[in-house]
């Protein structure tokens, strides 16, 4: 039970983008679309408001959106 507790305290942590990019694209399953940075920008400019702590990023408040988002945009590529 305390290794769940360690992973959800590590998702709720609030980071940079350079931060969150590296924990996003570390613990993401095997054929999930990877993040980059220009992408991760494009999110922040297209969904202002899933940003309020500023220029805060956190695995539990934007990881299922991301993952969501990425797979139309990885395909135009």
């Amino acid at each position: 039970m305390k290794k769940y507790g360690e992973e959800l305290e590590i998702s709720e942590v609030r980071t940079s983008l350079a931060g969150f990019l590296a924990s996003y694209n570390k613990s993401l399953p095997e054929g999930f679309p990877k993040a980059s940075a220009m992408l991760l920008k494009q999110f922040k400019a297209s969904h202002p408001l899933f940003f309020k702590h500023g220029d805060l990023w956190s695995l539990d408040e934007h990881r299922k959106k991301i993952i969501d988002w990425l797979p139309p945009r990885n395909q135009d590529s």
